[in-house]
């Protein structure tokens, strides 16, 4: 891995002066070793899901929404689905992004592997108006409620289009967002874009949960793939029944997406102590155990006390409100980026969460949670809702298909 990071570092320095970089390559002992674990690892465009949802967490992400253009509708908006998804099946397999009709590429990805990337796409609610499927709009996407801690930024959030990429090199994301925006071409323009990071893979000494921009490991609780219910949680499934809805078969396999930029007020949360922190999420901070004692994965004992006669895990901690066992069940799949846009004059860093969720229902998953945490969650000071966005993210695409291809063909 030094190796590899040797050879970025030589190559930077051929660009700045070519003295300098040969002084350096002058002085290594052997030849650098290929990231192989890291470039070479490759995510599927096809299949029952779409790639971007169950898929791991990647180094590096970009969140970006579009609306049609004036004039654009369902003809447009099918025919940039298929540029769209020939780019997807590309670019993830690691390929030039000519083939999928962007105008050739820009080359910005040369030479690496497909860096485990993956594109995901979504339909906003002014979508089904801009193509004239108001029709098979899915209950789903009608508007979220309001919260206390909403300070909204309408220009930042909802969209009609919303396409989601990660990928574990910064270089390989940046292109893939600059393909799909060149692919819009005239159809579509960005309405909001942001960028985020995770913990590359590799740089722990063993798998771990990620931590997030407070230093609290995040996604403890998150369903898993081999849990016995984590389909009918997450995904979409097929109409069935008489009281099917059959326009809604276009959503089978999807999932909602609820997107929510949070930032965080940094400076007010590190002026606690390590304590007073842990006490607010409701677990350690060094650990991501819950306070009542275990590890990580050890199930939260909500009823136990301390010698206070107190219960060990506060009644307003994040992780009490939050859990499964105190809504009813309801649960969603986090899979966040973090984010930093920057000092703002007063010196306070604009950073935080690109909070990403899915689920079969965001009435079932995201609303009823979120209800709870407005109402009391310790954890609410020190964060603020800036930007929202909630869509409908289609089954994945079989081979030949393009991503909505139910919908816009039928």
């Amino acid at each position: 891995m030094l190796g590899g990071a040797g050879a970025a570092g030589a190559a930077g320095l051929v660009l700045g002066a070519a003295g300098g970089a040969t002084g350096y390559a002058a002085t290594r002992p052997e030849a650098p070793a290929e990231l192989t674990s890291i470039g070479s690892t490759e995510a599927m465009f096809h299949g029952k899901h779409q790639p971007g949802i169950t898929t791991p967490l990647q180094a590096c992400g970009h969140l970006v929404a579009f609306d049609l253009a004036a004039g654009a509708g369902r003809k447009e908006a099918a025919a940039l689905m298929r540029r769209w998804s020939a780019l997807a099946g590309e670019l993830m397999a690691g390929r030039s992004a000519g083939s999928g009709g962007s105008g050739g590429d820009t080359g910005i990805a040369l030479d690496a592997g497909p860096s485990s990337l993956t594109l995901t796409f979504g339909f906003g609610r002014t979508f089904f108006d801009r193509t004239g499927l108001e029709a098979r709009r899915p209950a789903g996407l009608d508007p979220l409620p309001a919260f206390s801690s909403d300070h909204l930024d309408s220009g930042r959030s909802n969209g009609d289009l919303w396409v989601q990429i990660g990928a574990d090199d910064a270089l390989v994301a940046f292109h893939a967002l600059r393909a799909v925006q060149r692919a819009a071409g005239s159809a579509a323009r960005v309405r909001w874009q942001m960028n985020g990071f995770n913990r590359t893979p590799g740089a722990t000494s063993r798998p771990m949960t990620a931590r997030n921009l407070m230093g609290q490991v995040d996604g403890t609780n998150n369903p898993k793939p081999a849990d016995g219910d984590f389909d009918a949680r997450i995904f979409v499934p097929a109409p069935s029944g008489s009281t099917a809805d059959p326009t809604q078969d276009w959503l089978a396999g999807g999932s909602y997406a609820v997107v929510r930029r949070i930032r965080m007020l940094l400076d007010d949360w590190e002026q606690l102590s390590v304590a007073h922190q842990e006490r607010v999420i409701g677990r350690r901070k060094d650990t991501g155990a819950p306070l009542s004692g275990g590890a990580e994965s050890t199930a939260m004992d909500l009823d136990k006390l301390g010698a206070d006669g107190k219960p060990m895990i506060p009644s307003n901690a994040h992780a009490r409100i939050s859990s499964p066992e105190k809504n009813g069940g309801a649960a969603m799949l986090r899979r966040p980026f973090s984010y930093h846009d920057g000092i703002d004059p007063d010196g306070t860093p604009d950073a935080g969460l690109l909070f990403v969720c899915w689920q079969a229902d965001p009435f079932r998953g995201f609303v009823p949670v979120q209800r709870k945490l407005d109402r009391g969650d310790a954890l609410s000071p020190f964060i603020r809702h800036e930007s929202s966005g909630v869509y409908a993210v289609p089954g994945g695409a079989a081979d030949g298909e393009y991503v909505g291809q139910r919908l816009l063909e039928s």
